[in-house]
């Protein structure tokens, strides 16, 4: 670590919270240069569902290299990029009914947002955005001024206006309707360029502390949205690839997002590689319009293209329906044997699920006593309050049940305490 503290910039952070020199990975274990292993819980924060070094994602990798395979071609048409698109269309798309155009932005989440939040300006020809309270939908400016989290408070943002913040499922608390503002404002508006271009909305808000919206909210957001003419953008970065039960978490609630954003997890092994699925009449964009030099990794379109094998029956999805509700067990027993540090009602849905304590410091001793017994977990909300168990998806029922009971022994430490 002398060389990460001597050289590293101060922005760093992960490494703040988990100091160990991690030298291979397999499955969801991690192993350190210290010579301890580590149940993994965090799973590069939702972009290794598969977990680390799938054996055939890795063989179909280090096959393409041999052969020579294209490596960096721009947007330009390769082998690798139609065989993605065309096994995402069959496997994932034309099963779910779900027409839409693929886009290649950057390789990374906030790159889809950004182009997203483009194409529905393009679309409508409108320039607001209606987003929500605690979202988070990544680091560069444009993505940062439709986050909603305390992230976009900082001093090093300059203000962005033409965002729209409105409070989120259950914000307002029980028996209120947190989007009867909104259709209010919506229907007194005169001025047509003040109705929102597009609303962007996590269906469980993950960094903003695994807050779930109900089928019902959502339900009615799409058709809010649809009724005034405004382009639904849902973000699954973190959410899709099988996080929380289906491919896409907005199959639960039976939406048809006029655009979707996805990154993380797409490319199955950590590689980066993001992709925005639009309907076609919104795919307004013209060429070159929306640019970038990385906007197509092949070799993230072959570990992807692999990736898919989860998907072709329904087996994967009823593998991670069982251990959601393992997960969901340990986490009420834990929960209920440390009730002065664990609120009882459990957040989330599939295998996002979390732990709300009382503060940020709290959450975060947890999760030091965690590190220190051989598991990594991060927190989230606003404050940091919350203990988010993001497990790979592949995860033995052994690994975890042991990975449940550090945690429950870090809790206890920290109560102890």
């Amino acid at each position: 670590m002398d060389t990460i503290l001597e050289y590293e910039s101060e922005v760093r952070f992960y490494c703040r919270g988990f100091p160990d020199v991690f030298t291979a990975a397999k499955g969801a274990r991690l192993y350190g240069r210290s010579g301890r292993e580590y149940i993994d819980f965090f799973a590069g924060a939702g972009t290794l569902n598969y977990g680390h070094n799938d054996e055939a994602m890795k063989a179909r990798l280090i096959a393409y290299l041999a052969s020579d395979g294209i490596l960096h071609a721009l947007d330009m048409a390769t082998a690798a990029k139609i065989a993605f698109i065309r096994q995402f269309q069959d496997t994932i798309l034309k099963p779910r009914n779900l027409a839409y155009r693929m886009l290649f932005p950057g390789p990374t989440g906030t790159n889809a947002v950004e182009a997203a939040l483009k194409l529905a300006r393009k679309a409508t020809g409108r320039q607001r955005i209606a987003s929500f309270v605690n979202g988070f939908h990544g680091m560069t400016l444009g993505a940062l001024a439709v986050s909603g989290g305390p992230l976009r408070q900082t001093t090093i943002v300059p203000p962005v206006g033409g965002t729209v913040f409105l409070p989120f499922d259950g914000a307002l608390g029980h028996g209120l309707d947190s989007l009867e503002w909104f259709e209010r404002m919506l229907a007194e508006t005169t001025d047509e360029n003040q109705i929102p271009a597009a609303c962007i909305v996590e269906t469980i808000q993950a960094e903003g502390g695994i807050v779930t919206a109900g089928v019902a909210w959502l339900q009615r957001l799409e058709r809010l949205c649809h009724a005034f003419g405004i382009l639904l953008i849902v973000d699954d970065i973190q959410t899709g690839c099988g996080r929380t039960g289906p491919f896409f978490s907005f199959e639960t609630a039976d939406l048809k997002p006029d655009i979707v954003c996805l990154a993380k997890s797409l490319s199955g092994i950590g590689l980066p590689l993001a992709l925005v699925l639009v309907k076609a009449e919104f795919d307004q964009l013209a060429p070159g319009e929306h640019n970038g030099t990385f906007r197509g990794n092949n070799l993230a379109f072959v570990t992807a293209t692999e990736a898919l094998r989860f998907w072709r029956d329904d087996t994967f999805e009823r593998e991670t329906a069982r251990k959601s509700a393992l997960i969901r067990a340990g986490l009420e027993s834990i929960a209920a044997a440390h009730p002065k540090t664990i609120d009882p009602a459990l957040r989330g849905r599939g295998m996002m699920q979390g732990l709300l304590t009382p503060s940020g410091d709290v959450a975060r001793r947890v999760s030091s006593e965690a590190f220190a017994r051989g598991l990594i977990i991060e927190t989230a909300g606003p404050h940091g309050e919350v203990l988010k168990c993001l497990c790979p998806l592949v995860i033995s029922e052994d690994e975890l049940a042991v990975g449940l009971d550090i945690l429950d022994a870090a809790v206890a430490a920290v109560e102890a305490f």
